[in-house]
């Protein structure tokens, strides 16, 4: 797939809408999705809610992982762990993702979650289950 096609359907998805994700960069193993902080993204704190930390992350781990598969493969997320290292209050936020390791029927990605200032403010680590390529009748 090529990567303007994932841009629009990041775009179009309904966590895209809701987020704000926009794809900066994507290619086999490796994927850059940014977030622009809106009010809506914060908490009761007046921070970036680690859920959303968390969907930037898993949607551009998602993605690297996406890449090197044939089109129209299921992936989806069975684990993640993720560390929050620094609380983000505005800004762009920018989720860099990387597959460690692509088996048969997993893979193991990392992404690290950076503020605008480049501070590494999250990082995950993922593992996702790799199906069977989706069949049109």
């Amino acid at each position: 797939m090529a990567e303007s096609e994932f841009a629009r359907r990041i775009r179009d998805s309904n966590s895209g809408r809701l987020f704000g994700f926009q794809l900066e960069s994507a290619e086999p193993g490796r994927a850059v999705i940014l977030m622009r902080v809106r009010p809506k993204h914060r908490q009761v704190h007046g921070v970036v809610h680690g859920g959303i930390l968390a969907a930037l992350a898993d949607t551009s781990a998602g993605v690297a992982c996406y890449m090197l598969l044939p089109r129209g493969t299921r992936l989806a997320t069975i684990e993640m762990k993720i560390n929050y290292l620094e609380p983000v209050e505005k800004g762009t936020i920018r989720a860099e993702a990387r597959v460690l390791r692509k088996g048969r029927t997993t893979a193991v990605a990392e992404c690290d979650v950076r503020d605008t200032s480049g501070l590494l403010v999250a990082k995950a680590l993922l593992t996702f289950s790799i199906g069977r390529s989706e069949t049109k009748s």
